[in-house]
C-alpha cells in the first residue's frame, strides 16, 4: 500500500525485517538446553526478546494485514463473484485504515527499540554543591531509584557507596540496575539534579539550593566491547582502604584496573571477595570504555546532524525539586510533577512523558 510505504520507507522496512530475524534467533536461543541451564543468560536473552516483542509482533501483524488487503484487492479485480467483490470493497478500507494506524505504532516503536534492548545500567550519583546537604540529597536520590526499581521488579546491586561524614549522606554511590526497559527509562536521569529545601541543619528556616549529579552508563555485553584483558589492562590487587574491619584492611581483596588504551581506571573494594571485586570491576570498566566509544560515535554524528536525537544529550541541570511548592520541574517538559510522589519512587508518569517527547523528536529525524 502506498500509504504504508510513505510511513515505512524501504530502509525502515529492512530494519524491521532485521529485528524480526533477531527476535526469532533469541526465541531459539531460549530453547537451547545449554542456555536454559544458565539463569543469567536466560534473564539477559529474555529481556532482549521482551524489548523487541512490541515492535516485532506489531510488524508481523502489519504483514498479515498487508496480505489480507492484497487478497481483497485480487477478489475485487477478478470480478468473478459480484457479491463477494462487493463485500471485499466494503472491507478493504477498514483493513487499510488498521494497517496505517499500526504502521505508525511500528515506526514509533522502532526508534526506541535499541534503547529497550539494554537491560543493565551503571548508575553513578555524586554529591555536588551544597556541603552536607548535597550528600543527604545524593542519598535521597539513590533511595528514589531503589524504590522505582523495586516497583519495576529490577535488580539493584550496590557496587560502591562512599559515606559523607556524620550527617548520613553520600559523597558518591555506584549501583548496577538490571531489568527490562532499564536503559530506556533511567537514561533520562543523567545530568544535574537541583533541590531547593530547608536543610535539617538550618536554624533560620532558609531555603538552600544543593545539587547532585547522576551518570547513567549502559552496561554492554562483552561481545560489544573488545577488551584485551591480558595486554591492554593492568591489574593490581591491594588491601582495601577506609573502614571495614580487620579482614577488609589486611587481606588483599581490592582490585584496581587500568585500561591503557583509554586511561580509564576502576577500583573495586565493595566485597570481601577478590573474585567478586574483579568481576564487578571488569563490568564497570567495560561500561566506561563503551561509553567513550559511544561518545566518539555521537561526536561524529553531530557533525552531520543538527541535533543528536538518537542519544539525547542530557548534561547540565535537568530537573529541579522544590520542597516548599511540592513540585518537580523537569527542564525538558512543560508539565510539573508532584514532589511527594517522585520521592516515593513514582517516576513512571514522568518517564512516559519524556519517552513521548523523545519519540516525537526521533520520528522527526527519520
Amino acid at each position: 500500500m502506498s500509504a504504508i510505504r510513505s510511513i515505512l520507507p524501504q530502509p525502515v522496512l529492512d530494519k524491521l525485517a532485521e529485528l524480526d530475524v533477531q527476535h526469532a534467533a533469541l526465541a531459539r536461543a531460549l530453547e537451547d538446553p545449554e542456555v536454559a541451564s544458565d539463569h543469567r543468560k536466560v534473564r539477559e536473552i529474555s529481556i532482549k526478546r521482551a524489548a523487541l516483542d512490541p515492535t516485532v509482533l506489531a510488524y508481523r501483524e502489519l504483514q498479515r494485514l498487508g496480505r489480507e488487503a492484497e487478497g481483497l484487492r485480487e477478489v475485487i479485480a477478478a470480478g468473478d463473484d459480484a457479491e463477494l467483490a462487493a463485500m471485499a470493497e466494503e472491507e478493504l478500507p477498514e483493513i487499510e485504515q488498521q494497517a496505517v494506524a499500526l504502521a505508525e505504532r511500528v515506526k514509533a516503536g522502532l526508534v526506541n527499540a535499541d534503547d529497550r534492548r539494554v537491560g543493565s545500567v551503571m548508575v553513578e550519583i555524586r554529591a555536588g554543591a551544597g556541603g552536607d546537604e548535597a550528600g543527604l540529597w545524593a542519598r535521597d536520590l539513590l533511595g528514589v531509584y531503589e524504590k522505582y526499581a523495586a516497583s519495576k521488579g529490577w535488580k539493584v546491586d550496590p557496587l560502591e557507596l562512599v559515606e559523607d561524614g556524620g550527617m548520613g549522606g553520600l559523597r558518591s554511590a555506584l549501583v548496577n540496575i538490571r531489568g527490562e526497559g532499564v536503559w530506556s527509562e533511567l537514561a533520562f536521569e543523567a545530568g544535574v539534579h537541583s533541590v531547593k529545601r530547608v536543610p535539617a541543619t538550618e536554624a533560620q528556616g532558609r531555603v538552600h539550593t544543593s545539587t547532585a549529579t547522576v551518570a547513567v552508563l549502559p552496561e554492554p555485553e562483552e561481545v560489544e566491547v573488545k577488551i584485551d584483558w591480558a595486554n591492554d589492562v593492568d591489574e593490581h590487587v591491594t588491601t582495601s582502604q577506609g573502614p571495614g574491619g580487620q579482614n577488609v584492611n589486611k587481606v588483599a581483596t581490592a582490585v584496581h584496573l587500568l585500561h591503557k588504551p583509554t586511561g580509564v581506571e576502576v577500583r573495586m573494594q565493595e566485597t570481601k571477595s577478590q573474585a567478586q571485586n574483579r568481576d564487578k570491576a571488569r563490568r564497570l570498566l567495560m561500561a566506561r570504555v563503551y561509553e567513550i566509544e559511544r561518545a566518539k560515535v555521537k561526536a561524529e554524528r553531530s557533525a552531520e546532524r543538527r541535533s543528536q536525537i538518537g542519544t539525547g544529550e542530557r548534561s547540565e541541570k535537568i530537573r529541579v525539586y522544590r520542597y516548599q511548592d511540592n513540585i518537580v520541574a523537569d527542564q525538558r517538559l512543560d508539565e510539573k510533577f508532584n514532589l511527594r510522589e517522585i520521592l516515593a519512587g513514582e517516576l513512571g508518569p514522568m518517564f512516559e512523558k519524556l519517552i513521548e517527547d523523545q519519540t516525537a523528536r526521533r520520528l522527526a529525524e527519520l
